[in-house]
């Protein structure tokens, strides 16, 4: 297919959809598929099955669209976006918009995480303080911001590259920048066994300071905090521009660790990541990248399709020996018996990005059985968890198999959230997803179902924020 005279082309964006791109993007996204393809050729995947089939286009067109700052330029964003606004200059006091201070709190914004590539959540409060009689449209505050949110990043750089840009735009009298950040805290296989409280998020929070906010001590930052009080900021935890903070990329710390128990790194999948950063605008060689595609590896062979040491009959007959009765009983007279918020990780096999939750399962049992050991339950979770998934699949792979236990009578929901949700242009922060298997007399009866539904316990906080 050959190019336009403007350097462009019509292809399918997806679904049928035609687009135009240009020849340039066409030949970075096909370099991310190809390397996709070899990513999931070392899962063991078979990339013709119904489901892997398209993840090469998906997972390109979402890191595309997940990067699509370095293809974006604050300039092109500030020109024509900046009106005089009559106010107080070069006299003491302040004037509202206008020599006062400008705050926009609460920004929404998604990133991906330079030393691992998974992906992370900031809240963004900006503000600056006008000089010169120039007040920039608000929205810009928050364009700028996902410019730079928009690329592979590490918290404390993407704040004051946030605050340089809008320094530089605006030539105010000073910028402030502070982020409350969110990494997804994803367990090697070994320790999610080990560790049942294990902790989803890791959260740190940064600031930067142009003009006025170069001094942290300044009477501008106190006012920018006031403000921002009751948002949850403590200012105590706040690092600035400077401070020194451990990574907070656990993938980091773990990489030895993992590596050990999965081996040496494959250097053909290594070396297709490293294409990935490179059709993405990146530098593979820059300092802070050069460990990353081995990082990422190393995360993405938890989901190998043969890592799983344990045996699943294992697992079964262990749940059928559990199931001892201490007496006659009367096989009618079965009652409710749940197992709630069992954790889950998995990954979303149409854009291999992380998803995990929890697992409530529900059965029937005579008196004087045993019900099954939540250890067991747990583990055949995970089993399923930790494959390249989706979650309709999850949920009824664990009530089917756990069905053959219980004559059939069983309930699963999964409560998940995803990070293709935040990601990709949808970017729908909070949000959550439900899924439900009913087998047995829980397919028939409403009113046992119903009183397994209402004993599910509501969401103690959001997840990430």
């Amino acid at each position: 297919m050959g190019c336009f005279d403007d350097g462009s082309f019509n292809v399918e964006v997806e679904n049928g959809v035609m687009g135009s791109i240009s020849c340039e993007e066409e030949g970075n996204r096909a370099s991310i598929e190809d390397a996709v393809k070899i990513l999931l050729l070392g899962l063991g995947e078979d990339i013709n099955r119904e489901g892997i089939r398209k993840t090469p286009f998906r997972v390109a067109k979402a890191l595309r669209e997940g990067t699509r700052g370095y293809r974006q330029k604050v300039k092109d964003i500030v020109q024509g976006a900046l009106f005089p606004e009559a106010g107080l200059d070069d006299r003491v006091g302040h004037a509202g918009g206008a020599g006062g201070l400008v705050i926009v709190r609460d920004l929404d914004l998604f990133s991906y995480c330079e030393s691992c590539m998974l992906p992370f959540q900031v809240k963004c409060h900006v503000g600056y303080v006008p000089s010169s009689q120039r007040v920039l449209g608000l929205s810009k505050l928050s364009r700028v911001s996902e410019v730079f949110a928009k690329r592979l990043q590490e918290p404390q750089r993407l704040a004051d590259e946030v605050c340089a840009a809008l320094h530089q735009g605006i030539n105010p009298a000073g910028v402030a920048i502070v982020l409350h950040c969110s990494h997804i805290h994803f367990p090697d296989l070994e320790s999610v066994f080990l560790d049942s409280n294990h902790q989803r998020w890791l959260k740190i929070l940064v600031s930067s300071g142009t003009g006025v906010f170069e001094n942290k001590n300044a009477d501008e930052w106190a006012d920018f905090y006031s403000l921002l009080k009751f948002r949850g900021i403590n200012i105590e935890k706040v690092h600035v521009r400077g401070s020194s903070y451990q990574s907070w990329c656990t993938q980091s710390s773990l990489s030895a660790k993992v590596s050990s128990k999965i081996g040496p790194v494959n250097p053909v999948m290594a070396t297709a990541v490293a294409s990935i950063i490179k059709s993405l605008g990146e530098d593979p060689l820059r300092q802070e990248l050069v460990g990353t595609p081995s990082r990422f590896v190393r995360w993405l062979m938890n989901f190998q399709t043969s890592n799983l040491d344990m045996k699943l009959n294992g697992f079964l007959h262990s749940g059928i020996d559990s199931l001892k009765t201490n007496g006659d009983v009367n096989s009618s007279d079965k009652k409710l018996h749940s197992d709630l918020n069992l954790p889950f990780w998995s990954q979303c096999e149409h854009h291999l990005l992380p998803f995990h939750g929890v697992v409530h399962i529900g059965y029937l049992i005579s008196d004087g059985y045993i019900p099954i050991g939540k250890s067991t339950l747990q583990s055949i979770v995970h089993f399923y968890g930790f494959k390249l998934q989706v979650q309709e699949r999850l949920t009824r792979q664990i009530a089917e198999t756990i069905s053959p236990l219980l004559d059939g009578d069983v309930i699963v929901v999964v409560e998940a959230s995803h990070t293709c949700m935040i990601s990709r242009g949808i970017e729908k922060f909070g949000s959550s997803t439900a899924t439900i298997a009913v087998l047995g007399r829980f397919a028939t009866e409403h009113a046992l179902r119903a009183s397994f539904l209402e004993s599910i316990p509501s969401p103690t906080s959001s997840e990430g924020q």
